[in-house]
């Protein structure tokens, strides 16, 4: 994580938005990238945790993906994440990752490092068998200031090792559901309005999204509630009872409420396509929110157009609407506290500090949660666990995942904790500063152990461009930063 803090309660002061509803619908904070900061630097930050929290002998990993939808490079993937991370290794005196592996980047929205996650499952049960795999999610959510998305800002990485015996979870790849629809508008980032912005003066431009809040939600819940239902069938399993009997959830969560919403609402979903015991609880929510329930089986029973909505521009309308108002009387139900809250608990008190991370939300989510589950004993041993990915655009993929025997031990490993430190919280002038600007004159942080950027390249000569081009340097400690990175270039302009 980068150290630059947003605290929302400071925020809802500065903006005049409400602290209460801030805190239940979005939650307490959220971090963002400093000048010296981007995707790069954190990426290759988690790869190198990773090396060294795992012991990870980098000859072995022959698959490095990156997930992100926050590249600034339309050529280069995750081959710039090798280079730095090589580059610190070699300073640290270790053997490089391997000169084989492939360097691949996903990107689909939020989903791109559940797809990373996917294929490098698919190399090491097919040509990479013997070898180790990472994957790295990496990204930074911007949002203007002023507009809704603004306090689900976020910035953060991780990274993930997959390997053919695995010590902490066993991916039932086979029983994934997957499911995908074109939806137009909902969440997009053309490069017209990436290649209008002018650089700032850290050689950084803004990548801010277009986006429809209310059509997002919509589209959310709704491929959510496919991808489950091809899990479900894959597996030959009863909906209903699969929501009361599996252990954890761990979903896209771009701010507290939305995965709370999914989760509940293909709970009544299942509920509705259930036995008649699973109707008969949905009939006693349909009467608390004063709504028949014949009605509402017809509109489950259907697949809305969701995309439909963007061609006649109404966005605001719900896919849902009765389903909706039944969500509503569900929420204040036992089963609610049961299905939803009991499920979702692990991890997600520590997740209402990072914001938005894109595709770093949902394996940030599973890390604090199995950290969170060592550290109140909670036993785990054999326990499904649900992840479910989802990219807007729109695509979701329900992963299924089993609790390995001696699970702890590679928790242990993980020490969230640490990857939070250090904090630097923000003030309303340094914050405004950061975001339009890039940059705050006088912040007070120093980089330890970690990489930035080094400089943005701006020559365009005959002989030599690197124009845009961003250099690296892994800093190791406060009293030295180390020699210049080996990728930059050290030339005479007259060459």
């Amino acid at each position: 994580m980068p150290p630059f803090r947003v605290e929302l309660e400071d925020w809802c002061e500065w903006t005049g938005n409400h602290w209460d509803k801030i805190r239940h619908v979005v939650g307490r904070s959220f971090r963002m990238r400093g000048a010296q900061h981007n995707m790069y630097t954190m990426a290759a930050n988690a790869v190198l945790r990773l090396i060294d929290n795992y012991g990870v002998d980098p000859r072995r990993v022959r698959f490095l993906g990156l997930g992100t939808e926050s590249s600034t490079d339309n050529s280069a993937g995750a081959v710039i994440v090798k280079g730095m991370v090589d580059d610190a290794l070699r300073q640290q005196g270790k053997p490089v990752l391997a000169r084989q592996c492939e360097v691949p980047e996903f990107k689909h929205a939020c989903l791109g490092g559940v797809y990373g996650m996917k294929a490098a499952l698919r190399y090491l049960a097919c040509d990479g068998a013997g070898s180790q795999a990472i994957v790295v999610s990496a990204d930074i959510a911007e949002y203007a200031r002023g507009s809704s998305g603004e306090p689900t800002q976020g910035a953060g990485a991780v990274a993930m090792l997959l390997e053919e015996d695995p010590t902490l979870l066993e991916v039932d790849l086979a029983g994934s559901g997957s499911a995908s629809d074109y939806r137009g508008v909902d969440f997009r980032k053309p490069m017209t309005r990436f290649c209008r912005q002018r650089p700032r003066a850290n050689g950084q431009i803004q990548d801010l999204p277009v986006f429809n809040g209310k059509y997002s939600t919509t589209c959310y819940v709704d491929e959510t509630l496919h991808a489950l239902e091809d899990m479900l069938s894959k597996r030959e399993l009863e909906a209903g009872m699969y929501f009361r009997d599996v252990t954890a959830v761990f979903m896209h969560r771009p701010y507290r409420r939305m995965p709370e919403t999914g989760w509940a609402f293909g709970y009544l979903y299942a509920l509705a396509r259930g036995n008649a015991k699973d109707r008969a609880e949905l009939a006693e929510y349909c009467a608390t929110a004063g709504v028949e329930l014949d009605p509402v089986l017809q509109e489950m029973g259907a697949s809305p157009n969701v995309a439909a909505l963007v061609a006649h521009e109404r966005l605001s309308d719900e896919a849902y609407p009765l389903g909706m108002g039944v969500l509503k009387a569900f929420r204040g139900s036992e089963a609610y506290k049961r299905v939803v809250d009991a499920k979702m608990e692990l991890g997600s008190d520590a997740m209402m500090d990072l914001g938005n991370l894109y595709t770093a939300a949902l394996p940030a989510w599973m890390a604090a949660g199995l950290d969170e589950a060592l550290e109140k004993g909670i036993e785990l041993e054999g326990a499904e666990i649900m992840t479910l990915g989802y990219g807007s655009g729109d695509a979701a993929d329900a992963t299924p995942m089993r609790v390995c025997a001696g699970w702890r031990e590679a928790a242990a490993r993980i020490r969230f904790a640490d990857a939070l430190e250090p904090v630097v919280s923000l003030t309303q002038h340094q914050y405004e500063s950061l975001h339009d600007h890039g940059d705050v004159e006088g912040l007070s942080y120093e980089a330890k152990g970690e990489f930035v950027v080094d400089h943005v390249g701006e020559r365009q000569e005959k002989h030599f461009e690197d124009t845009g081009i961003e250099y690296y340097r892994f800093v190791r400690d406060r009293a030295s930063s180390g020699p210049a990175p080996t990728a930059r270039p050290q030339m005479d302009k007259t060459a």
